[in-house]
């Protein structure tokens, strides 16, 4: 596959890595960001899941599976309702699967209210055959609620999509300590991989200001890859494949390719707790 050819990174991990794709504002690209970095991965031979578990499912409508495919789903899995093997569903791309995001996820928050360990609850159910994988993308709800701390218990690692627009850094501190507080408490492992700047508009001088001030607080947090606004990035989701497959030539696949690059070339990142 020609998107193959334009991966400079060789880094690989050998245990399974489980990461978080959060940030609790909504429309700041997480979602495409989970689709296309999961996407650019299996294409290059790792095996690859994502669990969607915003109650949105755009994951899901995002790697083309239908609502009437989604049950059993995360909700069902979430609780130990299905197996693995009932809730995955394999995708258009090769070494890529999902298990998909339902409408029941949103009731789910009142369902673990009243279970003991209720943020073990996800870890408990991913433990069991997370070595069918190299890598598992958790798209995670906009918001910091039981079902992202629940992502945030089970992940080694937090990928954060932050968009370069004003207020970017809003909630962002309150995100931060969510984190320490996890790591520091029910999961120690946990790190954060990195921030990746989203909505960059190079015609823009907010963007290049709020880029600035970003990396100005958060330093090597930040990847150096920007993924910009983009059309076709837009439009990708509506025909229910990623945009690197949709168009893999546009700069929104560009940017997506060379930032699973990056992760890869600075794969040190993922070892740390190996």
């Amino acid at each position: 596959m020609y998107i193959t050819s334009r991966f400079s990174g060789s880094g690989v991990w050998n245990v399974t890595q489980i990461v978080a794709v959060t940030n609790q504002k909504g429309g700041v690209g997480k979602t495409t960001t989970t689709i296309n970095l999961a996407t650019a991965l299996a294409v290059i031979g790792q095996r690859v899941l994502v669990l969607d578990i915003d109650p949105q499912g755009n994951a899901s409508t995002g790697l083309g599976i239908e609502e009437s495919n989604r049950f059993p789903g995360a909700r069902e899995f979430f609780v130990g309702e299905a197996t693995w093997q009932e809730s995955i569903r394999a995708t258009e791309i090769d070494n890529l699967s999902i298990i998909p995001g339902n409408q029941d996820l949103a009731g789910l928050e009142v369902e673990l209210i009243d279970l003991e360990l209720r943020a073990m609850i996800l870890k408990k159910s991913i433990l069991a055959k997370q070595d069918l994988f190299d890598i598992i993308f958790i798209d995670c709800p906009p918001s910091l609620s039981l079902l992202t701390v629940n992502a945030l218990v089970a992940a080694q690692h937090v990928l954060i999509p932050l968009q370069t627009e004003f207020f970017a850094l809003e909630g962002l501190s309150q995100l931060m300590r969510s984190i320490k507080q996890i790591a520091n408490g029910p999961n120690p492992q946990l790190d954060i991989l990195g921030v990746v700047l989203t909505m960059y508009d190079k015609r823009n001088n907010l963007s290049a200001q709020v880029a600035e001030d970003v990396r100005q607080v958060l330093g090597e947090k930040v990847f150096q890859t920007v993924i910009p606004r983009n059309v076709r990035i837009s439009e990708a989701p509506s025909y229910g494949i990623p945009v690197i497959v949709y168009d893999p030539n546009c700069a929104g696949s560009e940017a997506y390719i060379a930032l699973a690059s990056e992760i890869l070339e600075t794969s040190e990142k993922l070892r740390i707790h190996i």
